[in-house]
């Protein structure tokens, strides 16, 4: 006679060897991300582990964070980096920025302290495995958070930024700055920081193989 449990067994055996993709409710992916030992991203009902960061990914994010906190000093701005999660309601998607910049009060979803509603700015430093992601998909996600004015993409391998900017009219501009003397401008806070600055104590060659 057969139990419920091999019954069981024989479902759960089948849809591995059929590579039945799982999907996660919300509620599971903040109770698994809880306990988790590195961070994951949740994409409508899948979870995606967040790759790790080279140090000049690190380093970049950290000398935009910390400049950029230093130039907000008693405004009604908060800066953020990369332990803070975003959710994004309307795609159903929490993730991590890199850098993120918030105005006025902090929007937490409700029942949370550690996930956000509300960014203004986002600032992402491009991988070789990221950078397509990155410039379309998430652009696209990041668009639809009604706050949200700026995106900041950073090449890690050179000195090179793309800055979207949001006017009046809901069109986005792109501006691109290349070289170390290149001067990045926010728009969504007075703020402006050199690019030889920003890539302070970045190696290229240490990552040039990666």
């Amino acid at each position: 006679m057969t139990t419920s449990i091999e019954i069981r067994k024989e479902v759960v055996d089948q849809k591995v060897e059929e590579k039945v993709e799982i999907y996660y409710s919300p509620e599971d992916y903040l109770m698994l991300e809880e306990g988790a030992e590195f961070k994951s991203e949740y994409h409508d009902g899948k979870i995606i582990p967040m790759t790790g960061e080279t140090p000049n990914h690190n380093q970049i994010a950290l000398n935009l964070s910390g400049t950029l906190n230093y130039a907000t000093k008693k405004q009604p701005y908060r800066v953020f980096m990369n332990d803070l999660r975003l959710w994004i309601p309307s795609k159903r998607v929490y993730t991590y920025p890199d850098v993120m910049l918030v105005a006025g009060k902090l929007e937490f979803v409700e029942g949370s302290k550690d996930t956000i509603t509300n960014a203004v700015m986002v600032a992402e430093v491009l991988s070789k495995s990221t950078a397509s992601y990155d410039r379309g998909d998430k652009f696209k996600l990041f668009r639809s958070i009604p706050s949200f004015r700026e995106y900041v993409l950073i090449d890690q391998y050179e000195m090179y930024v793309e800055q979207f900017c949001k006017t009046d009219d809901n069109k986005w501009v792109l501006s691109e700055y290349d070289g170390a003397d290149a001067v990045l401008k926010l728009s969504c806070v007075e703020f402006e920081m050199s690019l030889g600055e920003m890539y302070d104590r970045v190696d290229f060659e240490s990552e040039s193989e990666e």
